[in-house]
Formats: structure tokens, C-alpha cells, sequence
């Protein structure tokens, strides 16, 4: 593990992925991972559990992690790796959250999805643990890190404002980025000292296509 992404989903996380992907940092983990090989959930319960996690096995073949649920548990996967460097996305606060309620707390799977995963979770290992990953998040993101508190706007703007301010109190400057995805290149490959791709600089997971995006990865899962 080279690179900790501590940054909350929806402040560019997937472009970050791409971008580390592209800069040789294969391959890197993220949510989407997760609901795509859901067996890693049971690492996952661990840590919310406060457990001892087997981080080696569940992150075995990957050299970053960025998103949710990583960035919730970053310091404890940091104290694993200790020369993993940490890159805090960032956004403006009010966009963030605006983003956030649009897609990844309101995301609900289409009435089909839903109905084919209760079908087969009795004789799938991959629809139950599908089912877990859904279970967990909710659990874990929006009831325990945010203490069921994600629909006070006020709460989670301060929310998000600690959630840098605790990085920048626990990690040096030369372990520590803060990045916003629009800076583009220059500052992250600085950082990770990595040469500047003659490719533009990744964007992808618009809010207008979230729904449709995570959507297709449960059907994908499911089939």
C-alpha cells in the first residue's frame, strides 16, 4: 500500500483513482471495488466492529485506496502502512454536500435489482455478501461516522471541516496532500514524485451520472 486516500466520496474520488491508476499506482481500491468483490465486506465489519483487521489480505494486489469506506478508517490503514502517503480530497464544503445528498446517500438499486438479489441470496455467496456491503455502509457511513446526522447541513459542513483539520494535526506536510481534483496534475504528482502524464487529467462520475453508474455495477454483480 503507496497511497491512503483520506477524502469523503464526492469530493473526486473516482477521478483520484484513475489518476493513480494512471500513474502506475495499480491497482486502487474504492467502493466501487468493494460492491464488486463484496467478500471483502467481512474485513470491513471488522473494522466496524473495532477489531483487529487483516488489512494485508483484504488490500492484497492493490497499492492505493481511496473513497468510502477506506477514508473512514484511514488513520487505522495509515498506522498499517506507515510509508503510505495520505491524499485528502477536497471540494468546496457546500458543493460536497450537495453532491452527497444527490447520489451516494439517496442511491437506491431499481425495484428489479433488488427483487434478483433477494432471489438469489439463498443460493449466492455474492448476493448475501452484496446485500452486507449495502447493510454495512449504511450502518457504518451514515449511522456511525456520521452519527445519523447527514441530513443537518450544518452538522456535516462541520463535519467536513474536521475531518481536515484532523489530518492535518495527526500526518506531516511531506505524508499529507490536500488536493482538490481540479488542480489537475502538477500538485499530486509533486507530491507522490511521479512524472506529469501527457494525458488530461481524469474526470469522470458526474452527478448526473451516478444513479445510472452504480446502478449498472449491481446489475453487474447480480447477473
Amino acid at each position: 500500500m503507496k497511497v491512503i486516500g483520506a477524502g469523503f466520496g464526492r469530493t473526486g474520488t473516482k477521478s483520484l483513482q484513475l489518476a493513480l491508476q494512471m500513474l502506475g499506482f495499480n491497482k486502487c481500491y474504492h467502493m466501487e471495488e468493494l460492491m464488486r468483490n463484496p467478500h471483502g465486506v467481512k474485513h470491513w465489519q471488522d473494522a466496524y466492529d473495532e477489531k483487529d483487521v487483516d488489512w494485508d489480505s483484504l488490500f492484497e494486489g492493490y497499492q492505493a485506496i481511496v473513497d468510502f469506506p477506506g477514508a473512514i478508517y484511514y488513520q487505522r490503514i495509515a498506522a498499517r502502512y506507515p510509508s503510505a502517503k495520505i491524499i485528502l480530497t477536497v471540494r468546496d464544503p457546500q458543493q460536497w454536500y450537495e453532491s452527497l445528498m444527490k447520489t451516494i446517500y439517496t442511491f437506491d438499486p431499481p425495484a428489479s435489482t433488488k427483487i434478483k438479489m433477494l432471489l438469489k441470496m439463498p443460493f449466492s455467496a455474492t448476493a448475501r455478501n452484496f446485500f452486507k456491503v449495502i447493510m454495512l455502509n449504511k450502518k457504518s457511513i451514515w449511522g456511525k461516522f456520521f452519527e445519523s446526522k447527514v441530513e443537518d447541513r450544518d452538522y456535516m459542513l462541520k463535519r467536513f471541516e474536521e475531518h481536515i483539520e484532523e489530518a492535518k494535526q495527526n500526518f506531516p506536510a511531506d505524508r499529507l496532500l490536500i488536493f482538490d481534483v481540479s488542480e489537475g496534475w502538477e500538485p499530486l504528482c509533486l507530491f507522490l514524485n511521479c512524472k506529469i502524464p501527457d494525458k488530461p487529467f481524469p474526470s469522470t462520475n458526474k452527478r448526473k451520472d451516478f444513479h445510472e453508474w452504480a446502478g449498472g455495477i449491481a446489475a453487474d454483480v447480480l447477473q
